[in-house]
Formats: structure tokens, sequence, C-alpha cells
């Protein structure tokens, strides 16, 4: 049976535009001039900035889940091709031109998931919450009872670039595993989900900005880059090089970071 698009998911593939500028980790490194003025840039740091009272501008989108792209069910999911081999079908499906900034950015998203992993790396775009979890319990085992970590705005404002200050000692959550789910500009929603093999530390920290703004952040440092890209972007943001230093970045707030559970 050929698959309609709800109103649901169209009316998503309309708000994909609010997107298509989103920075993330793993984005195709950008000039010097450029990271200098792009705010969203401001989400690196190092394990030496994690004390109390440090201060540094940080970037954090306002995000209405109300207007996001909700994942899809596995079924509905399925019955939509996934590949840049479909694009030009599924910019007619979605009613876009090829030339649009909707159109870019699903061909970004086809990238990301398209590209061969790191070294060290599992990595996997889920379309639907199913898959998502079908991957997260490859790695943490089917059996393992999951934790889910996001950042969360307790009290927000309009600004989205201010200066933060560390309010008490990082919370180190200690897993030796975890998965990240880093969300792609699509129609409708599609997580990056991946692990990296090798040290990483995961950290909850509460922050407090200068407009007041109050947030409890998921944060992760990388301990070994050397396998890195070296244009990797945040190398150029931290002015470092692949294997001098760990590279932390803090979570967007619709991002996920699963863990095995810490409670029996």
């Amino acid at each position: 049976m050929e698959f309609r698009p709800t109103l649901s998911i169209l009316l998503h593939a309309l708000l994909l535009f609010q997107f298509v500028s989103e920075s993330r980790a793993r984005d195709i490194a950008k000039t010097s001039s450029e990271e200098t003025l792009n705010p969203q840039l401001n989400i690196f740091f190092t394990p030496k900035d994690l004390k109390i009272g440090k201060i540094m501008p940080l970037f954090f989108a306002l995000k209405d889940p109300s207007t996001s792209p909700h994942l899809l069910s596995r079924e509905e999911a399925n019955s939509i091709p996934f590949s840049s081999s479909n694009l030009t079908y599924l910019l007619n499906f979605f009613s876009f031109s090829k030339d649009s900034p909707q159109a870019k950015a699903m061909e970004d998203t086809f990238f990301h998931c398209e590209i061969s992993a790191m070294i060290g790396e599992s990595k996997f775009c889920a379309t639907s919450l199913e898959s998502m979890l079908d991957f997260v319990q490859e790695i943490l085992g089917f059996h393992t009872k999951l934790d889910v970590y996001t950042t969360e705005f307790l009290k927000k404002s309009p600004v989205t670039l201010q200066n933060y200050t560390i309010l008490q000692k990082p919370k180190e959550i200690l897993e030796p595993k975890l998965v990240a789910c880093h969300t792609l500009p699509y129609p409708y929603a599609v997580f990056y989900c991946h692990m990296q093999k090798g040290e990483n530390k995961f950290f909850k920290i509460s922050l407090l900005g200068e407009n007041g703004d109050r947030i409890e952040a998921a944060a992760i440092c990388h301990m070994d880059t050397k396998e890195w890209n070296h244009d990797h972007v945040a190398f150029r943001v931290l002015k470092v090089l692949p294997g001098s230093s760990p590279v932390c970045h803090y979570f967007p707030v619709d991002n996920l970071v699963w863990v095995p559970s810490l409670s029996m």
C-alpha cells in the first residue's frame, strides 16, 4: 500500500527550515571567520573549565516541543524511504524544491547518516523510537535497565547566547558506556545515535545565566581525540590539536543521552 503522509508529518515538514542552521559536533568545519561570527559554536569547552564559579559564553537554542518534529512509529517510518538515493522522490513527497533550504538540510542529514563511522565509533540514524531503543540496547545490553538524560531549562529567557556560571560541582555520571542521540534536520524526527569507544566522561552541570536563566545541562568530555578529523570544528573553536586535549561539549535541549540505569 502506498504511504500517504499524515497532516502531522506535513506540518513538521514545513517547520524544517527552523533546523537548517543548527550546529552539531560532527558538522563540516567552517572557516575561522565564520566560527567567530556563529554563536551556535559556543558549546565546546575543556575539562579544566569544570569548576564552580567558571563563567563561559554558551549557546542554548530555545525550542518549543509542541512545534518540533516527533518520532514516527516504526511502521510509519519504515513505509517512507530514508536514503540519499531517494532524495528526488522525497523532495517531491514533502513538496520541497531541489534548491530550497529544506532540500539542503535533508541532503546534509543523509550525509551524516551515510558517512562511514569514525574509528571506534558505532553509529545509527533512528527514525522511530523503536529503532532508537533497538540500537541503544544493542550497545548497552538487551536486558539492561536504561536511564536517559537531556539538557533541561528550569528557567529561561528569550536570549540564546549569554554568559553562564557553573553553580555547583559538576556531577559525573559514572558509566563505562553511553549512547548519545543528536537531532538532525528532517521533516520528521531523526536522531543520529552513536557510541564512541575510549574514555568518555559524562556530567550533569547546574548553570546560571546572566539573564537569570537556570539550566541543568548534560555534557560530555571525550578524553581521547587523536583519531578525530583534523578539521573537526571543535579543534578550531578550542584552538587545540587532535590528541592534545580532551574535547567537551554541552548537549542541546532536544538531544538524548542513554546510559545503564544507576538504580537496582
